[in-house]
């Protein structure tokens, strides 16, 4: 078994389906309000309540993610469809993890020791999927991304 080639495939897999789970969860209303106080607070979000309310936001980012998801798992067989994915990743993965600086309360403190809301630390995971993504689908590699890691 080559670990590489299907530890590549597992993250890449394993990051679209997470995507999609939480994708279909924004169209929920719970999932809009639940994510309200991360976006509302975000330099890099806060302006989409300008012009769409709670639900149209949380549906706007669920289609991003769902998207993202079907890409992903595209780049299996097309590399632009991963480039596109990879960079994808990347935006979604660096903005969530800009909550941890930009949320008021994000970080307690149990026994002395900071904490944070665990779900958002888990991207820094996903965000390593997607730079590999994205390094395995750029323009230098004409081959399959899965061939890149038959060494």
């Amino acid at each position: 078994m080559n670990l590489k080639k299907t530890g590549y495939a597992l993250g890449v897999t394993g990051t679209s389906l997470v995507l999609l789970w939480i994708g279909i969860l924004k169209f929920t209303p719970s999932e809009a309000m639940g994510i309200k106080p991360y976006v509302e607070h975000s330099f890099l979000m806060n302006w989409m309540y300008a012009i769409g309310s709670v639900r149209q936001v949380s549906d706007v980012i669920g289609i991003f993610e769902t998207a993202t998801s079907v890409l992903l798992l595209a780049s299996f067989w097309n590399s632009r469809a991963g480039l596109i994915a990879g960079y994808l990743s990347a935006i979604i993965f660096l903005t969530t993890l800009s909550f941890l600086f930009t949320t008021p309360g994000i970080w307690k403190a149990m026994d002395g020791v900071p904490v944070t809301d665990f779900f958002v630390l888990k991207d820094l995971g996903f965000l390593a999927v997607g730079l590999q993504v994205i390094g395995s689908n750029s323009e230098t590699k004409k081959s399959n991304p899965m061939t890149v890691y038959s060494k």
